[in-house]
């Protein structure tokens, strides 16, 4: 259905991220630019970097490399998204990680897809079809989840492998849903 991520690019950013002293996980920076993709936001990587770096130093060389490397996972981003055949994939933590560290970064990603549909002005309240609607409910609700009650079990590594194709196609309807107006 989609591609996967480059395994590597998840802590390379969290290093880079870290450096730059932005305190947020790369997969809920990562949802934040989708969400401001999805939205259709054509100012989608000034606002997101603005939002990033908003109290940043300039010429800071560490800041400067990491917005370099946020600018190309914006470009890689808005090519995957604008696929039809691969589509995106949520940038999270790889197999080598916990089902529960996994299953927080998911989280942590829509907490920044929905930040980044607010930035844009969307709201559940805008008219918005039934079915994104209960997408960005679901969404929201997965914010929530209890963590405490994520194992390494077999059915919680299939529930989370469930629940990244959903975003996926929620995002998915969302774009293209929000494209259209």
């Amino acid at each position: 259905m989609h591609r996967t991520a480059d395994p590597r690019l998840y802590p390379k950013l969290q290093r880079q991220l870290a450096a730059a002293d932005i305190d947020v996980e790369p997969s809920e920076v990562h949802g934040v630019l989708c969400g401001l993709l999805c939205a259709g936001r054509g100012d989608a990587l000034d606002l997101w970097l603005g939002e990033l770096f908003a109290g940043a130093e300039h010429g800071d060389a560490l800041v400067d490399e990491c917005r370099q490397a946020l600018t190309g996972l914006y470009r890689d981003t808005l090519d995957d998204i604008d696929d039809p055949g691969l589509g995106f994939s949520l940038l999270l933590p790889d197999e080598r990680h916990s089902v529960r560290v996994r299953t927080g970064a998911a989280s942590a990603w829509c907490q920044g897809f929905l930040y980044g549909l607010g930035l844009s002005g969307i709201t559940p309240e805008r008219d918005l079809s039934d079915e994104t609607r209960e997408a960005l409910q679901d969404i929201s609700e997965i914010t929530r989840v209890d963590l405490s009650a994520v194992t390494d079990s077999e059915g919680d590594e299939d529930a989370l492998i469930e629940l990244t194709e959903f975003l996926w196609v929620a995002a998915m309807l969302i774009r293209e849903e929000l494209g259209q107006r």
